[in-house]
């Protein structure tokens, strides 16, 4: 069995099956790493945070690849993390779960779905949590437990092995709580860039800025803004996109609920799933999405990623909020928290849609919990924004 002793912040599962041996060398050597509930380990289950997926399913066959690629470069698996149920959450509280613990503002949630992932790190109880980034299920928790985190050019990483929820938005993703581990990491997975350093042209838009919570948040938002420019350059001002902020929010809403229902739709409707608040809502709301609706909010997808694109050229960088603000408490009510996420999903649903690459970073603290910001480039710029991240963050002398 493969258990977590101690484990304070209730980032890990108990799971029945063999931990995977690790290669005794190799440039993750020293590391440890947590794995998100959603990756096939060999000779164990994946429960993808439901307890009825997990009692129905068989022992996997083999490990993803992708978790065997860490492997084999010398990190060392010590354990199964939480995620919020079929990753269909934002804020890391799955009703059939203990809620993990945010180790960095234990008053407030971890977000989700890659809950236990982030408390683990951020709790220092492992070097590298592997998660999955779909609505917003990396850049989420890293702003809310002041680590790092990049959703990833769609399809940078190999899926096989995963469970999905929306295949299409669905990238692969990991935290570490500096960048020197981040970016090793990195030259593990993605294929080594030939690209010389970039002169970026960063830019903001007002809409998403406006996103911001509070004064508070706006007053740091804009300090963490200055942060960056120090190594960037003052961002400047761009125009909105020709599709409002609401028309992409609903686009990515549909689009990512209607493939939600195709994948696990099937087991949803085998029998009662006792699925959490919200998310039973959110299925629902997927068996509901037609044909016809997926086709036109395909084209609105189509449009917005094509005039990204031409914004961003070759070396444009969107400047933006990562989240609205610092995590909500773990007491706020049902309807509170749906509200945060409709405004948080206005923010994260540009790189989704777009399938473009964005990274968040722990530059900021509101009420004396993290807060990110981020930067989003072209497609293919992962590696150099996680060098341009190590650039800003040893301006700051946190690198």
């Amino acid at each position: 069995m493969t258990r977590r002793m101690h484990d304070p912040y209730k980032a890990f599962l108990d799971r029945d099956g063999p931990a995977p041996e690790s290669a005794a060398a190799g440039p993750l050597a020293g590391l440890t790493l947590a794995v998100k509930d959603i990756y096939d380990i060999a000779g164990q289950k994946t429960g993808g945070g439901n307890p009825q997926k997990l009692a129905e399913a068989e022992p996997a066959q083999r490990t993803a690849p992708a978790v065997r690629v860490l492997l084999d470069a010398g990190a060392r698996f010590i354990g199964r993390t939480q995620t919020d149920e079929l990753t269909f959450s934002l804020m890391g509280q799955n009703a059939h779960y203990p809620f993990p613990v945010n180790p960095a503002a234990p008053a407030r949630v971890t977000g989700g779905s890659s809950s236990g992932s982030a408390a683990a790190v951020a709790g220092g109880l492992a070097d590298i949590g592997l998660g999955s980034d779909t609505g917003g299920s990396i850049r989420g928790p890293a702003s809310f437990c002041g680590l790092v985190g990049l959703r990833l050019t769609h399809g940078a990483v190999s899926l096989e092995g995963a469970m999905p929820l929306a295949p299409s938005l669905d990238t692969f993703g990991w935290f570490a709580r500096d960048i020197e581990t981040y970016e090793r990491v990195a030259d593990v997975l993605l294929p080594a860039g030939h690209e010389s350093a970039r002169d970026w042209k960063p830019f903001r838009i007002a809409i998403l800025d406006a996103l911001v919570l509070g004064p508070a948040e706006r007053a740091e938002y804009e300090r963490m803004v200055a942060v960056a420019a120090r190594v960037l350059g003052t961002p400047e001002s761009e125009a909105a996109f020709t599709q409002s902020i609401d028309d992409l929010y609903w686009a990515f809403r549909r689009l990512q609920a209607a493939e939600a229902w195709t994948v696990h739709g099937p087991f949803i409707s085998s029998g009662d799933r006792r699925l959490g608040p919200g998310v039973k809502e959110r299925f629902e709301f997927g068996a509901t999405v037609d044909a016809a609706t997926v086709e036109r909010e395909s084209v609105v997808r189509a449009a917005f990623k094509a005039g990204l694109a031409r914004m961003l050229g070759a070396d444009g960088l969107l400047v933006l909020p990562t989240m609205p603000g610092a995590a909500p408490l773990t007491d706020t009510g049902f309807d509170a928290i749906q509200a945060y996420r409709e405004r948080a999903l206005r923010l994260l649903c540009l790189s989704g849609l777009s399938g473009l690459p964005q990274i968040t970073l722990p530059l900021g603290t509101v009420d004396g919990a993290p807060f990110g910001v981020s930067l989003l480039g072209p497609e293919g710029s992962d590696r150099a924004l996680i060098r341009l991240a190590r650039t800003i963050l040893a301006s700051t002398g946190t690198a």
